[in-house]
């Protein structure tokens, strides 16, 4: 099963609704550029497929609300912060040391 479908699995979209595609496969690409940054990676471990989805999803749902950090109406609040700690655990988990300085001889 490809990254967008089990995406799509997750949002509740069905597999052969192609409606939403395009912008499911920019949030997923984004997702995957934020990691490889976050890991100083250039590829994206199978180990952190898992955690490409759940950043997508997280963006997805903040889409129309992006950096809103508390909202209350009709009894009802709702708050949003950056990624929640398990998944920063998780990335981090993966992050590959930085080589600052290093000078081949």
């Amino acid at each position: 099963m490809t990254q967008l479908n089990k995406l799509k699995l997750m949002l509740d979209i069905a597999a052969d609704d192609a409606s939403e595609d395009t912008g499911l496969t920019l949030l997923l690409d984004d997702a995957e550029s934020d990691i490889l940054i976050w890991t100083n990676r250039r590829v994206l471990p199978s180990a952190l497929e898992s955690a490409q989805r759940q950043v997508a999803v997280i963006r997805y749902n903040k889409q129309g609300v992006e950096g809103q950090t508390s909202h209350s109406e009709g009894g009802i609040s709702r708050s949003f912060d950056d990624l929640p700690t398990g998944l920063q655990n998780v990335i981090l988990g993966q992050r590959l040391a930085k080589l600052v300085g290093y000078a081949s001889t």
